[in-house]
């Protein structure tokens, strides 16, 4: 019998440039094997259509990723005029046809009301959970998908080019919405059909392509030392969260789950504790006192030794 690899203990972010047709499960399953992490995760799911931005999380990053989905991402893509499809991408099958072709002018002069925060139904080939189910595992087996509508916020939505058949965008969008949406809506509210030809994510939160690997590259470092220089530190995902200096015994005591004092914390705010640069825990302060929210395994001074943590 093929002896099983140790897995490593390893934690930080890696921003994968997630290629063209593959799914963000694949991407996860490739660094699974390259890195041979005790635990792996990814910051929000991207299309096999679509490339850039896929952030990866590793070790006790991973329990970081809730705040990461709440970040702003930023988004080049195209819009092909004609037809709108099952996916609302050029992977679906043509389910209406329109002639329209719209002028620069006449987009320009609805994208406003795109912009802020609109009410948007999700693709029906989608991540959504009906009932417990994938929406898009429903779709597949030609079951009937009604999602609701929900409010998402866009931050930003401009036209970069047109001609002709196709439209270039950027947007700029909150957490939940759906650039397949935002297309085919677009369209609709002209009078006309159409689906997203070519999607690109350039950043998710503090994650963008000057930060971007590409799977290739990891490869071709597999068995180098580079391989673990790729990833970055546990609070890159954590930019926004303001920082919290702790003694050793403020860092013991959120270890174990107990409170500590924290002056400047008039009302509700979010620390994240370092001893040194070492992340201890995402603290929830308010009113002088803070309670641990998320607790870091990466402590390594000596601690108490009838608890065993380290």
């Amino acid at each position: 019998m093929k002896k099983r690899k140790n897995k490593h203990p390893i934690t930080g972010w890696l921003a994968l440039d997630k290629p063209l047709e593959m799914t963000s499960s694949q991407a996860v399953g490739a660094l699974r094997r390259l890195f041979n992490p005790q635990k792996v995760g990814h910051g929000g799911t991207l299309d096999p259509l679509a490339t850039g931005i896929l952030p990866i999380a590793f070790g006790e990053a991973t329990k970081t990723v809730p705040y990461l989905m709440d970040a702003t991402k930023d988004y080049a893509f195209s819009i092909t005029w004609g037809a709108e499809t099952t996916t609302d991408d050029k992977e679906g099958d043509e389910t209406v046809t329109s002639p329209f072709r719209p002028d620069a002018d006449a987009i320009l002069a609805h994208l406003p009301a795109f912009r802020g925060r609109i009410m948007q139904v999700p693709p029906k080939f989608s991540a959504i959970k009906l009932d417990g189910k994938r929406a898009y595992d429903l779709a597949r087996q030609n079951q009937d998908v009604e999602i609701k509508s929900r409010p998402v916020d866009i931050h930003d939505f401009t036209l970069v080019s047109h001609d002709g058949d196709i439209s270039h965008f950027h947007a700029t969008t909150g957490k939940g919405a759906y650039i397949r949406a935002l297309g085919r809506d677009l369209a609709r509210a002209m009078g006309g059909a159409a689906h997203i030809s070519a999607l690109r994510r350039l950043r998710v939160g503090p994650f963008d392509e000057n930060k971007a690997i590409s799977l290739d590259f990891l490869k071709d470092i597999a068995h180098s030392a580079a391989l673990m220089k790729s990833l970055l530190p546990l609070e890159s995902a954590l930019d926004d969260i303001p920082g919290l200096i702790l003694s050793d015994d403020e860092a013991k005591r959120l270890l174990h789950g107990q409170q500590i004092d924290v002056p400047m914390a008039s009302e509700d705010q979010v620390f994240l504790g370092m001893s040194g640069e070492v992340p201890i825990a995402l603290i929830q302060a308010s009113h002088g006192k803070g309670q641990p929210i998320r607790v870091f395994n990466l402590y390594q001074h000596e601690t108490d030794p009838d608890t065993g943590d380290g």
